[in-house]
């Protein structure tokens, strides 16, 4: 989908204090030989009784207050909030959306919770886009606190480390200091399978434990669903068709990007799809970011292109490729143009 008049116009994270792996190696928590391989430095870990110790909807307030801010104008503008999590936002049965909206925009905006796993954030960009009216805004939030003993960030998943925090970033087709060339959105469903325990059930276990997302995967491979390569070659498909719809639609090639967000895995995992998927070197990717925070769930892309904007990586006309992807599974891409157009950059 091209875009034409649409436009970020504020972005602001909000992280919790990190842990460094070496210290969570040392302590029996996170595997050495992991650790050596993913590369990972730290992670950002709320601690409890500590100053990060914050519900992940409080975080995404406080991301979403840096956002607003740094919008301007804009933020009176503000139609809709969306609100990305992967994991459980503080209570059964509540609207972590409203009460996003409800301490940042006001009590008569609608929120909304959009859930696409890791690919949240940049699933709520093209949603929002489509959304969107003639001076019109949107806030989009992401937020999470991976915390035990529900869910075990170091052992969780190979290859990558949950870290805790909140993102935001503000849309609007009024002014920003990015446009938003284009987005692609690609899909299979048929991997859903890879994160589901088993059968779908009718509720919760009550002696539900840590979440095993490689259990859960090795749960597919055994029954016959699917093999290894074979996930690897269809969640390839859907990205690099995601990846060339969004760069053909914005009319530009990988040639001219000047920097790559990915989510944020180990280094195996991203450098994978640096080097098959856009021959891109690591130098210009979220590579240094990645490796000191963990991933960030729904959230890495925003954090990622605050990171660029808050360290001057980027500069006007530069554009920058956003790489999503959750399991399902769904992938979007995103090209931004930075325009440089609000004071704050």
């Amino acid at each position: 989908m091209r875009w034409e008049n649409v436009h970020v116009a504020g972005v602001g994270v909000w992280l919790a204090g990190r842990t460094a792996t070496a210290e969570a190696v040392a302590e029996g928590l996170y595997d050495a030989e992991e650790q050596s391989a993913t590369q990972l430095t730290a992670v950002c870990a709320a601690r409890a009784g500590g100053d990060d110790d914050i519900s992940a909807p409080e975080m995404a307030v406080r991301a979403a207050q840096v956002a607003l801010h740094r919008a301007g104008a804009v933020a009176d503008d503000i139609s809709t909030v969306f609100h990305s999590h992967l994991w459980y936002q503080g209570a059964d049965l509540w609207p972590a959306a409203s009460f996003v909206a409800g301490h940042t925009v006001g009590a008569d905006v609608p929120a909304l919770e959009l859930l696409q796993q890791c690919n949240g954030g940049l699933a709520g960009v093209e949603m929002a886009a489509r959304a969107l009216g003639e001076a019109d805004a949107a806030l989009l939030t992401t937020a999470d606190r991976f915390a035990a003993p529900g869910f075990d960030r170091w052992r969780a998943e190979r290859g990558l480390v949950y870290g805790d925090g909140g993102t935001a970033l503000v849309l609007s087709t009024r002014a920003g200091f990015a446009r938003l060339r284009s987005t692609a959105t690609t899909a299979d469903n048929g991997l859903e399978g890879l994160a589901r325990p088993g059968g779908p059930g009718a509720g919760p276990p009550d002696d539900r434990g840590p979440v095993d997302l490689d259990a859960r995967s090795a749960a597919f491979f055994s029954s016959g669903r699917g093999d290894f390569r074979d996930v690897v070659l269809r969640t390839a498909r859907a990205s690099q068709a995601s990846i060339d719809r969004a760069l053909s639609d914005a009319g530009v090639g990988r040639d001219d990007v000047a920097r790559v967000v990915l989510n944020a895995t180990g280094l195996p995992r991203l450098a994978w799809q640096l080097e098959h998927q856009l021959g891109i070197d690591l130098k210009f990717s979220n590579w240094e970011f990645c490796r000191e925070v963990g991933h960030l769930g729904a959230g890495d892309h925003f954090a990622g292109l605050n990171e660029l904007v808050e360290t001057g990586e980027v500069g006007v006309g530069d554009l920058v490729l956003l790489v999503g992807g959750g399991t399902g599974y769904t992938c979007t891409s995103a090209v931004l143009e930075i325009t440089g157009e609000q004071g704050w950059l």
